[in-house]
């Protein structure tokens, strides 16, 4: 039986950096179909609205015919039931990674037996590479060309400069 696997790569994408791009790329190649579902992290203060995060994801994809850009909030179970896939896509760089996300995965599965979590071993040289230092990074007015997308470091650049002018 042939199947059409949707599957889900989840995340606040704040912002999308080469190793998300790495994940994404990958992914495309293993699956027919493919939603980026940026969310909202409550946990994280967010630099670029929900929207700016979509069209930056969007920008960077756009020659990946088989990945769709989309958002969710709320449980990402639920998100999943609600669009029919229970393959999720989740991206590891080091240990510290895979303990979060084993635990996540095993939460997913108690909410509903049906997901699936794969596990992608980022590229080795974006094992350090994290938004959270990407904007710091950024922040002090260190080179991030390294570590994100063109389009995403010119608007990053662009926030920060603003960002600097308000305070």
């Amino acid at each position: 039986m042939t199947k059409k696997i949707l599957a889900v790569y989840p995340g606040s994408f704040d912002p999308p950096t080469k190793g998300h791009l790495d994940i994404i790329i990958r992914a495309s190649h293993l699956f027919p179909k493919i939603i980026i579902a940026v969310t909202k992290n409550i946990n994280k203060k967010h630099i670029f609205s929900l929207q700016e995060r979509i069209d930056l994801l969007q920008k960077i994809t756009e020659k990946l015919k088989n990945v769709k850009i989309s958002s969710f909030s709320g449980l990402l179970a639920n998100y999943l039931e609600n669009i029919n896939s229970f393959v999720l896509i989740r991206g590891l760089r080091v240990l510290s990674d895979f303990e979060y996300e084993f635990q996540m995965a095993l939460m997913n599965r108690k909410l509903n037996k049906k997901i699936e979590t794969i596990f992608l071993m980022t590229d080795q040289s974006y094992t350090f590479l994290s938004s959270s230092m990407v904007k710091e990074i950024a922040m002090l007015g260190g080179n991030i060309k390294n570590f994100v997308p063109e389009c995403v470091e010119k608007e990053l650049e662009k926030r920060v400069a603003n960002l600097s002018k308000s305070n």
